[in-house]
């Protein structure tokens, strides 16, 4: 009844914890107090109700909204304000012209529409572990590439040595029959929360230019960057910004950005291309009739970004209340004796070591069934968690994001975690003991800061 490709898809469906967990029964306090409450799902939900009003008094959608034209590939108004953005705050070396940039339905059609334009189905796109889990799917479904990794081994990932690592994956890969076409960063990095340093990006560059390949930056957290105290912390440094002279042919260099995480706005679905390799954005451009933005998310986006003085309050706000929520979250983690990944300033989550709860390893029982029962034990308490999802190369690691909800709702989430997993003597004390940043959240005050009129 289906093609081959149609029943590769259904059954993509039944791979165990392919999904997140608890979306249709979501926690609510009044109305579904035993609901699930879920750590998977990277959104900053601690600005939507700021994002309301602003809409609601600023934004007019305008009759030519309805038509094809208006947000075809971004349409003739959206370029140009993303453009002026990143040129305010990535410090590109060469400015980003609005041509440089095609917008379309969200990063995860524009992952698909590059990949099916720099490589064909068998090749390859080589990135590192630990990763954002869901770019097999995004570059594998319909264009049909691999996602190979590298490990480090012990080294450290943001360091100059990885690329010794990267190239070993590189040449393994070949030898398999799988060529490498790109390699994808994410920078700041998801799932660590790290910032790449600027010797660490050249080196990268220089790796892809010596091996005749592209290089993919994905800074959709580039300004979701704060200050957690950390001395070992890099700022973030946009791949844009390293002068590419002697580096990399530029028309090797692709950087993809959106309003998903920045904007806290993943709802508008909007991700956009920058790349100065005319040919790559006339591929992508030949088939994205099928991944155009609609009129209306291109609209509220436009009137985002042209407010120039809203963005700059807006992400001062954005970065305040991360901080605040991040670090209460490592208090209660730190109260409870649990590891996470170090040296992490930015990003909705942190990378957290579960694996002294796992259960035992024998010849029946893998890693991955191992994540899988831990997993399904913090569900049956109503903790939602995404197991092997990062590709860690050590079991037991789990992302966790604490930007999705209120601060009471995180800290219940927390309470149940420990409590399921019986870290501390005293789960209250470890939750309530980390309450005081002086940092409110969701809709209230946070330390004065106004957006235009409001609070």
């Amino acid at each position: 009844m289906l093609s081959n490709r149609g029943a590769k898809s259904v059954g993509s469906q039944d791979i165990p914890w392919r999904f997140a967990p608890g979306g249709n029964n979501r926690y609510d306090k009044v109305t579904n107090p035993t609901g699930v409450i879920s750590f998977g799902t990277a959104e900053n939900g601690l600005v939507h109700e700021e994002l309301e009003y602003f809409v609601s008094k600023n934004v007019q959608i305008p009759a030519l909204a309805f038509s094809y034209r208006f947000s075809t590939m971004g349409g003739p108004r959206f370029p140009g304000a993303m453009a002026a953005h990143m040129n305010e705050y990535f410090n590109p070396h060469s400015p980003v012209e609005s041509e440089h940039i095609i917008t379309a339905s969200g990063l995860t059609a524009i992952h698909e529409l590059v990949g099916r334009s720099l490589a064909d189905p068998g090749d390859g796109i080589l990135v590192s572990r630990p990763i954002y889990g869901r770019f097999e799917l995004d570059f594998g479904n319909t264009a049909s590439l691999n996602i190979v990794y590298a490990d480090s081994d012990g080294m450290d990932p943001f360091s100059l040595d990885i690329v010794m690592q990267y190239q070993k994956a590189f040449n393994l890969s070949a030898a398999k029959g799988v060529h490498v076409k790109a390699i994808l960063i994410v920078n700041p990095h998801n799932p660590s929360g790290r910032c790449y340093p600027a010797e660490t990006l050249a080196a990268l560059m220089q790796f892809c230019q010596h091996n005749s390949i592209h290089m993919i930056s994905d800074e959709v957290y580039a300004l979701s960057v704060y200050d957690t105290g950390c001395k070992e912390a890099h700022v973030f440094t946009s791949a844009l910004s390293i002068d590419p002279t002697g580096i990399i042919d530029p028309e090797r260099l692709h950087i993809f950005y959106g309003m998903s995480k920045d904007f806290a706005s993943a709802g508008l679905r909007l991700g956009s291309l920058i790349s100065r390799n005319a040919l790559l954005r006339e591929a992508v451009a030949a088939n994205m009739r099928f991944h155009n933005p609609s009129g209306m998310s291109i609209a509220i986006a436009t009137a985002i970004l042209e407010d120039r003085a809203f963005v700059r309050t807006f992400i001062s706000l954005c970065r305040e209340r991360l901080a605040g929520s991040r670090a209460y979250t490592c208090r209660v983690l730190d109260e409870a004796g649990i590891k996470y990944a170090p040296s992490g300033n930015a990003g909705f989550f942190l990378y957290v070591d579960l694996s002294p709860w796992l259960p035992a390893k024998t010849s029946e029982v893998g890693d991955s069934e191992r994540e899988f029962y831990l997993a399904q034990k913090l569900l049956n308490g109503g903790v939602g968690v995404h197991p092997g999802e990062e590709h860690g190369e050590k079991a037991g690691h789990f992302r966790l994001v604490f930007s999705s909800f209120d601060r009471d709702t995180l800290a219940e989430g927390l309470r149940r975690l420990l409590r399921i997993l019986g870290p501390v003597s005293s789960v209250e004390s470890a939750v309530s003991g980390a309450q005081t940043d002086g940092v409110e959240m969701n809709g209230t005050k946070a330390n004065g800061v106004k957006i235009n009129g409001f609070y």
